[in-house]
């Protein structure tokens, strides 16, 4: 029999989590080498448990975890997490944003395939949500979606239209859409931007400091890329409407 792999001190944060038994959680953790992984954490319900005030979402942790065998299994064993520290659990608007966030990396990230960039744009995009973001927090969420989108191979070019490959005119508008990608934009569109500001989207993308580049690029178009990056990853995404945004607009509606 082949002994347990152990994975150590892996910087993580956990996505979600489900009851497992009486005393014991199945948490989905989004690890920075690893990937997204499925951890069992024994005893975690106990009042005693060491793993209880830890393991919680939007925050750093350190994770240290058994695979057992080849590492093949669908959920592995949780040793260890240690909170890393630095900032609060998000509230109100930023909290829902981050558990937004969250369900997007259920949904869409394939279980132990590692993304260590999107992985620290994810820690950058927390550490806004647990300060006083102000009015970054639109910029936050677009730059993330973006850089998801761009990492999992769904995000076409953003410099030439998808179906033709011609080059965008900086003064014409363009549009978004699940189906077609960037197409010249229509009278049946509600939204869409200039060429030139999809063109700046694709350089920040393109950037070796990705994560700030497309962030600064977002700040101005934010409200513009909403509808038409939801529309797109909720293609993705598929039926069901995710939870959070049907949550958020539940809220709005109240």
């Amino acid at each position: 029999m082949a002994a347990a792999k152990r994975i150590s001190d892996e910087p993580a944060f956990v996505l979600h989590s489900y009851d497992w038994s009486e005393s014991s959680l199945i948490l989905e953790v989004f690890c920075r080498q690893q990937g997204r992984v499925a951890l069992v954490a024994k005893g975690a319900k106990k009042p005693s448990s060491n793993f209880r005030p830890v393991l919680l979402p939007l925050q750093p942790l350190l994770v240290t975890y058994t695979l057992t065998g080849d590492g093949s299994a669908d959920i592995h064993t949780l040793k260890g997490a240690e909170w890393v520290g630095g900032h609060v659990m998000p509230t109100g608007d930023a909290l829902l944003s981050g558990m937004y966030l969250n369900e997007l990396l259920l949904r869409l990230l394939a279980r132990a395939d590692p993304h260590a960039a999107l992985f620290d744009a994810y820690a950058g995009v927390v550490r806004v949500l647990a300060s006083e973001h102000g009015d970054a927090l639109e910029p936050v969420l677009r730059s993330f979606e973006l850089l998801l989108l761009r990492e999992i191979g769904l995000l076409p070019g953003l410099d030439v239209q998808t179906m033709t490959l011609e080059v965008l005119q900086p003064k014409t508008r363009y549009t978004l859409v699940p189906e077609g990608g960037l197409r010249a934009f229509s009278s049946a569109d509600r939204v869409g931007l200039l060429g030139g500001q999809w063109q700046t989207l694709q350089r920040a993308l393109d950037d070796a400091a990705t994560y700030t580049a497309t962030l600064r690029a977002c700040a101005p178009v934010a409200a513009e890329l909403k509808p038409q990056l939801r529309a797109l990853l909720q293609y993705h995404c598929g039926s069901p409407m995710l939870r959070t945004r049907q949550l958020m607009i539940d809220l709005q509606a109240l």
